[in-house]
């Protein structure tokens, strides 16, 4: 019996393992820095604004009761936080912007694995930006981009884990 159960437990973390990546597999991941900037020199941000480029009123993109640019926020903030940052809107270092958009009328070439042919399909696309700005000098030290294909009603759950996913990768391309 314990010679099983190490063998389950990993089995089953790389079921796991599996799993997260399924989920996010397709999210797509770039980011540049102003190679002048001097990041260790930033300690504090506030937030500059929000945009959200499409609103769904039915739930069809993104779930009822689940509020995006929230929990953008949330995960932006935790995510500076772990490099020491703090909010300060009084007198901020730099300041912290994102957008969020869909694009409904995307089109990539699929090919049809039995005919052999490549044809155009709507194929929606999502993008998450988040801009950091030096609050003196108002200019961009940093952009991360994070596209995906658009999901139909997905849950709760895989919108977060998404999410969570694409501004973790983001801001681990911000230089240290």
């Amino acid at each position: 019996m314990n010679r099983i159960y190490p063998a389950v437990v990993i089995l089953f973390a790389l079921l796991m393992a599996g799993c997260a990546t399924a989920v996010t597999k397709d999210i797509q991941i770039e980011a540049e820095a102003d190679p002048k900037a001097n990041f260790k020199g930033y300690k504090s941000y506030a937030w500059l604004g929000s945009a959200a480029i499409v609103f769904d009123s039915v739930g069809q993109w993104e779930p009822p009761q689940f509020d995006a640019d929230a929990e953008i926020v949330f995960l932006i903030d935790r995510e500076l936080r772990k490099r020491g940052m703090v909010e300060n809107s009084a007198n901020p270092d730099m300041f912290v912007a994102f957008a969020a958009g869909i694009d409904m009328d995307s089109l990539q070439i699929k090919v049809d694995p039995k005919s052999e042919i490549a044809t155009l399909e709507n194929v929606p696309q999502g993008a998450l930006v988040i801009v950091l700005v030096d609050a003196q000098t108002e200019v961009a030290i940093w952009a991360g981009l994070a596209t995906a294909d658009v999901q139909q009603q997905p849950s709760q759950e895989t919108v977060r884990k998404r999410l969570d996913f694409a501004v973790t990768s983001m801001l681990k391309k911000l230089p240290r």
